[in-house]
Order: structure tokens, then C-alpha cells, then sequence
């Protein structure tokens, strides 16, 4: 890169030597250029002719078809002289593609716009390279496009990037304004792509040990056919889980057909996000304020997840007292375990910044949920429908998976059961693959073995319980959504 900007006659420190350093290193010594970085310059130094200067180079870099891939102020060095030379070129490339430099446009057009203002930024450099390459770099005028310290320094100018486009749009009002669709990837893509990678690993190992032609010849289905009876009143509990919490009244049926539609839409969404989701939409839609539309789904949520707990601690407790299953869930693990979990509330009780947004998430539960459950208290009938609701979806995924490994000839106590379920669906909600795909399924099998099955039998009751919770459930779960949509119910 360092050479090809010097062929380019760009202005920048020249490479006056390399040396190897051990097997994966180089060391690069460039011609020491004495200059600050345009981000220390002084107002009063930012003259026109030093823009324009800058401008310069980047047409140079441009019409070489150079992407420097990082135009900060600190990537600007401004010379004793008050020439500017371009440094830090260890992200950039050559043949670059239009895209890429476009998107170094838009880089320096902000970086310079947020020292001397949009109105010279774009008169300076539409003198030096032309309306209309200008308005090249509208659409990129994004903060998803710039980098993290200009993202930054956006925060206290917010409409800088739209003061930008406007100056541009003057000069040339038939540019494309439209934004293009960006993307950064962001941590929680990677770790759902590193949660998904693991877990693919972990069930085609398991599947690697399991004869499946076999087992399907031996496989009970009758069991099968109750696997799936389970599966499907799973729904119904789902709808008197989410009417428990509202007051006003909704039509069962369709509340149904929503938690169905939300089988389709799991697969492209966490598996925490699209029951919340879906099911606020739908609220929105039937005439609930959103306000109470989200509070409703919230405390429906919350009571679940506190539910879910008393539960897992409940059946840890009875499993671990139980012979032969001490391996799955023993009373001590499980208390070790909540007294872990209190010294770690406790830690982050003591972090000052974790502690208000604490309070401010806490500030905002019982702004909205607590006075929705306090509505719902009011009616007997709402509380036995909510609370029934999460209790026998519970009950039919466990029912659901017992009668998978009955399946395949294999059997274990209902509270291990219990107890592996709600394990697997807790990874399945916290790991963020769609539907909980892949962790949810490594999860299983290894309680299972852990529980004392063989891993031939864990794997395909594992396979054959998500198959007809997860898979079997998509194609009807379209149907549902389309017809939804249709009737502008979600």
C-alpha cells in the first residue's frame, strides 16, 4: 500500500526500509514526517488551501482506484509546511472496489464536515473532485459506514451527516438520496455464528455414533404420535399463557394461530425475541395500547421465567434425592449453584454503572408490568388461565420428550426429565442461534447421557423431540402467518 501510494504521487511518508522480524513479522521503517494530525490543528490553520490540499490526495487515491479504509483526523498528518500527508495505511488496499471507495469519500467528508463545518467541507472538495463524484457518497452517509471514533463524535453532532447530504443535494438535486443497506457485524453475530459452529460440531459428532436407519426400524411410534399430541397442545398453552395477561379480551382462536406463526418466524430470530415480539405485534394490532401491549407480554415473560426457575430448583432437588440420577442435577450442585449466583448479583451490585442500569431496567418493570399484573390479580380467571398456560407448556414439551425416548426404547424418571428439559430450553433462550438451533439440541443429548441414556438412543430422542417442536411445526406456522398478515392481524 505504502508503495503503491507513492507510484500514486499521493503525499506520504516514504518506506525507506523492511526487515524481517522472526517467522510472522515485519518491521517497516518509514521517513519521519514532523506534523500534527488534522484532529490537533488549530480552527484558525484549517485554512481553504489546506483542504483543498487534502482533497487532492484523496483524488489521487481515488484514481488509482487506492482505498485507505480509514480517513480519521489522525490518518491526515499536517506537515510543519501545512502540507497534508496521508498516514496509516495498515487497513488499506489496492484495485479497490467502487464500493470501498465510496465509502473513504464519505469517511473524510465527515471527519473534515465535523472540524470546519458541512457548508466549506463540500464547497472545498466539490472544487477538487466534482459534484458529481460527490454525489457518489450520499447513500453512504450513514454512521453504520463511518468508523467507531467518528460514530463517536456524531453523538454531539446528530444531524451533521443530513447537513452533509443537503449541501451535496444543492449542488447536484438529481443524486440518488437514498441510503444503501449497511450492516457492521456486530458481537452478537459472531457469537451466534461461534454458539452455532460448537454446537453443529457437538450433534454431528453425536450423529457420527448413531446407526439412525436402524433405530427409526426399531423406534416405537407410538410414543411418536404422543410426542406429537404434546407438541401441538404446546400451542394452546402458549395462547392461555399470553391471554392470562391481558385484560381486555381476545379471540382464543387466533391467539393460537399466533404462537403458531411464531414457529415460522423462529427460524431467522433468537428464540427469546420472537415470542415477544409476535405477540406484541398481535396486542397492537386487536386494539391494546402498545404501552399495555408490551407490559402484558412482559409479565408474561417475567412469570414464566420465574416459573422456570422455581421449577428447575424444585425438580434439581427431588432428582438429586432420587437413586441413580445423582449425576444429573444433585441438591448440592444446585444450591452451590444459587449461592454462586448470589455472590455474582452481589458483585455486580457493588459495579456502579451495572447497578444504575440495574435500577433503571427495575425503574422500568414496574412502570409497566407490575401494574399489568395488578389488573390481572383482579380475576381469578385470568390468573388460573396465565399461570395454567405456563404450566402445561411446560408440561407438553416435557411430555413431548419423555415419550421421544420412549420412542427408542429408552426411559427415565419424569422429574430427569423435567430437569433436562428446562436446562436445554434455558441454553436455547440465552444462546442467540435462531430458535436456540444447534445449542438447544447439544444441550439435550448431553443431559441425557448425563442422565444415564446411551448416546445412540439421547441423540435420536433429541432429534425426533425437535423435529416435532421445531421442524414439523414451520410449514402450518407459514400458513398462519400468511393468513395473519392477510387479515392484518400481526
Amino acid at each position: 500500500m505504502a508503495y503503491a501510494m507513492m507510484v500514486a504521487e499521493v503525499r506520504t511518508p516514504k518506506l525507506v526500509a523492511t526487515s524481517e522480524v522472526g517467522t510472522e513479522a515485519a518491521l517497516l521503517a518509514y521517513e519521519h514526517v514532523n506534523g500534527r494530525p488534522l484532529d490537533s490543528v488549530p480552527d484558525k490553520e484549517l485554512t481553504d488551501d489546506l483542504l483543498t490540499e487534502t482533497w487532492r490526495q484523496l483524488r489521487r487515491l481515488q484514481s488509482h482506484r487506492l482505498a485507505h479504509r480509514g480517513l480519521e483526523g489522525g490518518s491526515v498528518l499536517v506537515a510543519q509546511n501545512g502540507l497534508p500527508y496521508i498516514v496509516d495505511a495498515r487497513s488499506g488496499e489496492i484495485a479497490a472496489g467502487d464500493l470501498v471507495l465510496r465509502l473513504d469519500l464519505a469517511q473524510l467528508l465527515t471527519t473534515v464536515a465535523l472540524r470546519v463545518g458541512p457548508e466549506r467541507t463540500v464547497r472545498t472538495a466539490a472544487a477538487v473532485l466534482g459534484a458529481d463524484l460527490l454525489g457518489t457518497a450520499v447513500p453512504l452517509l450513514q454512521k453504520v459506514a463511518l468508523s467507531k471514533n467518528t460514530r463517536a463524535a456524531l453523538r454531539r453532532d446528530k444531524d451533521l451527516l443530513t447537513r452533509i447530504r443537503d449541501e451535496i443535494v444543492d449542488l447536484r438535486p438529481e443524486v440518488q438520496v437514498a441510503p444503501v443497506q449497511l450492516e457492521r457485524i456486530r458481537p452478537r453475530t459472531l457469537i451466534s455464528i461461534i454458539a452455532g459452529a460448537f454446537a453443529a460440531y457437538f450433534l454431528l459428532s453425536s450423529l457420527g455414533n448413531v446407526n439412525l436407519a436402524q433405530l427409526a426400524a426399531q423406534a416405537d411410534w407410538r410414543w411418536a404420535i404422543l410426542g406429537l399430541a404434546s407438541a401441538s397442545l404446546s400451542f394452546l398453552a402458549a395462547a392461555w399463557m399470553l391471554l392470562g395477561y391481558v385484560p381486555e379480551r381476545m379471540s382464543l382462536p387466533r391467539t393460537v394461530l399466533v404462537q403458531l406463526a411464531g414457529s415460522f418466524i423462529k427460524l431467522v430470530a433468537p428464540a427469546a425475541v420472537t415470542g415477544v415480539a409476535v405477540n406484541t405485534r398481535f396486542l397492537q394490532k386487536a386494539g391494546v395500547r402498545p404501552t399495555q401491549a408490551v407490559a402484558s407480554v412482559g409479565a408474561s415473560q417475567l412469570t414464566g421465567f420465574a416459573i422456570h426457575l422455581i421449577m428447575l430448583t424444585l425438580f434439581g432437588f427431588i432428582t438429586g434425592s432420587s437413586h441413580g440420577t445423582e449425576s444429573i442435577a444433585p441438591s448440592r450442585t444446585v444450591v452451590i449453584g444459587l449461592l454462586a449466583a448470589a455472590v455474582l448479583v452481589m458483585v455486580l451490585a457493588a459495579i456502579g454503572p451495572v447497578r444504575r442500569l440495574a435500577a433503571s431496567r427495575i425503574k422500568g418493570l414496574f412502570d409497566g408490568v407490575v401494574p399489568r399484573l395488578l389488573d390481572v390479580i383482579q380475576s381469578p380467571r385470568k390468573i388460573f388461565t396465565g399461570l395454567g398456560g405456563t404450566l402445561l407448556l411446560t408440561a407438553s414439551f416435557v411430555v413431548c420428550l419423555d415419550a421421544s425416548i420412549r420412542a427408542f426404547g429408552g426411559s427415565l424418571a419424569w422429574t430427569t426429565v423435567a430437569v433436562v428439559f428446562l436446562t436445554g430450553n434455558a441454553v436455547g433462550s440465552a444462546v442467540p442461534t435462531p430458535g436456540g438451533l444447534g445449542a438447544v439440541e447439544a444441550s439435550l443429548i448431553a443431559g441425557l447421557t448425563l442422565a444415564g441414556l446411551p448416546s445412540a438412543t439421547a441423540t435420536s430422542a433429541v432429534l425426533l423431540y425437535r423435529g416435532l417442536t421445531f421442524w414439523l411445526p414451520v410449514l402450518p406456522g407459514w400458513a398462519a402467518f400468511t393468513w395473519l398478515q392477510r387479515k392484518e392481524a400481526i
